[in-house]
């Protein structure tokens, strides 16, 4: 679950303390300042949620991607395909996971694992906004929608850093 390529991605190139230097051990992203990028389905008024890229290859890690996103009430991300596998933390809201094998409630400290490829969506069906991270075993990916997404009028998403 990503935002489009479009957009502004700010993720800091030191620690946090306004000095650029060697990589460190650590990354620490306020992810709260982070500039989200709205995401809608051409197709679909349903399909609405707003990201933002914390970290992803080359920017702030080396070999995985993690977003923060948020659903509002009534909203789904779009069901989707990940070419990679994905891991779920839910840290408010009320949402269902839904699987081609069926539905899941989650909601608060909820945390679930999407392998490669396994078509799912999220829709947020509670009265507040849903907020997540989404955390992606690889620095570079795509993820395949069934919908047109806007931005970037494609199908297909991804890592900044992506090809295609």
């Amino acid at each position: 679950m990503s935002p489009a390529s479009a957009g502004k991605l700010q993720v800091p190139e030191n620690g946090g303390n306004g000095h650029r230097s060697a990589r460190s051990s650590a990354v620490v992203v306020a992810s709260e300042r982070l500039d989200r990028v709205q995401v809608r389905a051409s197709d679909n008024p349903a399909v609405r949620w707003e990201a933002a890229f914390a970290v992803y290859g080359g920017h702030g890690a080396s070999q995985s991607s993690t977003i923060v996103y948020e659903i509002e009430p009534g909203g789904q991300l779009g069901w989707h395909t990940d070419a990679t596998e994905e891991t779920q933390y839910i840290i408010a809201g009320k949402g269902e996971l839904q699987t081609e094998d069926g539905s899941h409630p989650v909601g608060p400290g909820s945390v679930f694992v999407l392998p490669t490829n396994v078509r799912h969506n999220l829709a947020n069906v509670g009265t507040d906004r849903l907020r997540a991270v989404a955390f992606f075993s690889a620095a570079m990916f795509t993820q395949r929608f069934d919908n047109l997404m806007l931005p970037p009028m494609s199908h297909v998403l991804g890592t900044p850093n992506r090809e295609g």
